[in-house]
């Protein structure tokens, strides 16, 4: 049975779907910000460092590398391609990060860098549901969902589960946040960047305040009917809605204004205007969500599909979220939340050792990626797994999507494997039928 239908049997004429909800054990994080990369960040540029790379540069693969290997797009007999960027030794634990990422190497003791990450899907959209809901199918529940789902959510006057998006969105769309086949109540709600945070959020003319709560309660009352006479979850997804549309009405633009913020605050995200939408402005809003007790904070950043112009296109890409992914990490810290705040840094592949786009561009690589955590009871200054010289192959302790999703549940309290939501027969999960948890991520 689900979680839902428990609470509506322990006797409330009207659950609310959302309530907070005790897990399997106690969690280490309370709360997710996922800083979603999408298009794919080279691994090879940013956090693996690989010199034997350098020094084939230009040369062919080994044949015996390229056996039953399939590329997206380039022939795998490419020539090798050295990596465009150096690597420094950052922080006490030694971690060796790309210098295009100096800001993010003065927060590497309190990072956990997987860099053995594994995914089956080549392109992009089936590549980001798969990180974002363990399937390269259409219609599966995304992390964020299964959170909500599970945990509920912590704040009556916004949304569980808030989506900001900069650069492109995704390519994957609406689907890497969904809810799926759970009620919709546990979908994430995009907040626009400019404008009204939510559409419609302002009433009309000649629509006042008392006209809208009348009109609001005559609803409630007929969809507590509907709830009463049919037990439909969405009837009682529909009640909460219209409750938190109303509650943001006035939450909402007090969240989206900035001017509160004090100045060094702003500097330190590298936000020059606050009212310019963008990923640094979507950090600082992650952390003002996190205070006021919204669950799961997504952000879609689709930016690093380099299949050409790789070196200014990573320039570049870091310029614009390297500064504000570590601040996000920073303050955290320095509000004592980052002990239970999981902190997610990673896109849905890596990139090719081999060449494209003449001499400045990588394929899609699925075989072995990197991806970051911090805080929520993860393992800090620590680096998890080597792929081979080439960065071609996982060489030691890989991480599956399904294995980090495990790990992911674990870290908020869940056993993967019994939480689940029944639906056309059977019952589903995030991780499906695979994954097992990571202990060695584990603080």
């Amino acid at each position: 049975h689900s979680l839902l239908r428990r609470d509506a049997l322990a006797g409330s004429p009207l659950p609310n779907p959302l309530a907070p909800r005790v897990p399997h054990f106690t969690p280490k994080a309370k709360r997710v910000i996922y800083l979603f990369q999408a298009g794919a960040p080279s691994h090879l540029e940013l956090f693996d460092p690989k010199p034997e790379l350098t020094k084939r540069n230009g040369q062919l693969p080994p044949a015996d590398l390229l056996k039953d290997y399939r590329a997206a797009f380039i022939k795998p007999n490419s020539a090798l391609l050295g990596p465009k960027y150096k690597f420094a030794l950052q922080g006490k634990c030694g971690m060796e990060l790309s210098e295009t990422l100096p800001h993010l190497g003065t927060m590497a003791d309190d990072l956990c860098l997987i860099r053995t990450m594994q995914t089956e899907a080549v392109n992009h959209a089936p590549a980001q549901i798969m990180m974002n809901t363990g399937s390269q199918q259409f219609g599966r529940p995304s992390f964020g969902s299964w959170t909500i789902y599970g945990l509920g959510s912590q704040s009556e006057n916004l949304p569980g589960y808030v989506v900001l998006t900069s650069a492109k969105g995704t390519s994957g769309g609406a689907s890497n946040y969904g809810c799926g086949f759970l009620p919709t109540v546990y979908g994430g709600i995009p907040f626009r960047p400019t404008g009204d945070p939510v559409l419609y959020l302002s009433n009309p003319k000649g629509y006042d305040v008392k006209t809208q709560r009348a009109s609001l309660d005559t609803l409630q009352r007929l969809n507590s009917l509907a709830l009463g006479h049919h037990g439909d979850p969405e009837a009682a997804a529909r009640i909460q809605n219209y409750e938190l549309a109303y509650q943001l009405q006035s939450s909402a633009p007090e969240l989206m204004d900035l001017s509160a913020e004090p100045a060094s605050v702003l500097e330190m995200y590298g936000i020059k205007d606050p009212k310019q939408p963008g990923f640094a402005r979507n950090c600082l809003l992650a952390r003002r969500l996190a205070e006021r007790g919204v669950r799961f904070v997504q952000l879609f950043h689709e930016a690093w599909d380099q299949h050409g112009d790789l070196t200014n296109g990573i320039k570049n890409n870091c310029k614009d979220t390297d500064q504000a992914s570590a601040a996000l990490v920073k303050d955290l810290k320095q509000r004592g939340l980052l002990d239970d705040t999981l902190v997610i840094w990673g896109g849905e592949f890596g990139r090719t050792p081999m060449v494209q786009g003449g001499n400045d561009g990588r394929d899609h690589h699925n075989r072995a990626f990197s991806l970051w955590l911090a805080g929520g009871g993860v393992k800090r200054g620590y680096i998890h797994g080597a792929t081979d010289d080439l960065g071609f192959n996982v060489a030691r302790d890989p991480v599956h999507v399904h294995d980090l999703n495990a790990t992911l549940l674990h870290l908020l309290g869940f056993d993967h494997t019994k939480l689940t939501y029944r639906f056309q027969g059977r019952d589903f999960r995030l991780t499906d039928v695979h994954g097992e948890v990571v202990h060695a991520l584990l603080a």
